[in-house]
């Protein structure tokens, strides 16, 4: 058996003494594991990092073996994505993601979504929110999406500033207040429409990744008996030690970003 397809290394281990495991997220035929013979020499091991775009041809005598890969570089990004503490962490995270799907399971949304990200993994301005929304993705490919386009108690599509913890549904600002202390928040740069290259405030962000937190532990991790990772905590850290140097350019001072490196799983009332 055999195909063709072009992968994001996500992931790569050491087998016996000169050869690896790649671990790559497909655009067609989703995260896939494969032994690359001669994985280590110092001319394929560059290519093996996580954040490179690869061409890959796997062959394997039946569908259920582990297989191996041929591997030509498409796009090498490591040795740049290395040089930033924001966008190793993103890696990582991204990383952990992507071991949510199952093997072998086709989601080209995921894999395009996860290529624009890498292109940007390095900027503190844009990596945050991309990762946030893209975790919403993720919610919904693994089988729980966020309604987000209107408001779960009126149907209105104005206004939409909260998220039920329960449901996942929009609830807009006047059917939310008088449970607002109990209901997580929706920034607008999460809300259906918003656009790509939005770059909301660190408050904004902090609230994005709250939300998603939430469901990501209770939904997908807390279903295996897992926490939210490592890595995750790791991302929003290091999101928030990028953005202190950024200016906030009307006024001229810092912008906030108490609450980045916290935000995780909400308790809500």
């Amino acid at each position: 058996m055999e195909w063709r397809d072009e992968g994001l290394v996500i992931g790569v281990r050491r087998h016996g003494e000169h050869s690896a495991i790649l671990e790559a997220m497909t655009r067609a035929h989703g995260r896939c594991l494969g032994l690359v013979r001669g994985g280590r020499s110092a001319k394929l091991s560059a290519a093996l990092q996580p954040g490179n775009t690869l061409c890959l041809v796997w062959r394997a005598r039946l569908d259920e073996h582990l297989g191996a890969f041929s591997v030509e570089p498409l796009m090498l990004r490591a040795g740049a994505l290395m040089q930033s503490a924001l966008a190793l962490a993103g890696v990582h995270w991204l990383g952990a993601l992507m071991r949510l799907l199952p093997e072998r399971d086709p989601h080209e949304a995921v894999y395009d979504a996860l290529t624009v990200i890498a292109e940007r993994l390095g900027d503190a301005a844009l990596a945050p929110p991309l990762i946030a929304r893209f975790e919403a993705q993720m919610l919904s490919e693994c089988g729980f999406r966020l309604d987000l386009s209107r408001c779960a108690a009126t149907g209105t599509r104005e206004r939409l500033v909260y998220v039920s913890p329960k449901t996942g549904r929009a609830v807009s600002a006047e059917a939310g207040a008088p449970w607002r202390d109990r209901l997580l928040p929706l920034p607008p740069f999460l809300r259906e429409g918003a656009p790509v290259e939005a770059e909301p405030s660190a408050g904004e962000i902090a609230d994005g990744f709250r939300t998603t937190g939430h469901f990501l532990a209770r939904e997908l991790f807390a279903a295996r008996g897992e926490p939210l990772p490592d890595s995750r905590r790791a991302f929003l850290k290091a999101a928030a030690s990028a953005r202190k140097p950024r200016r906030n350019q009307r006024s001229g001072g810092a912008e906030p970003v108490s609450g980045i490196d916290g935000a995780g799983a909400s308790r809500p009332g």
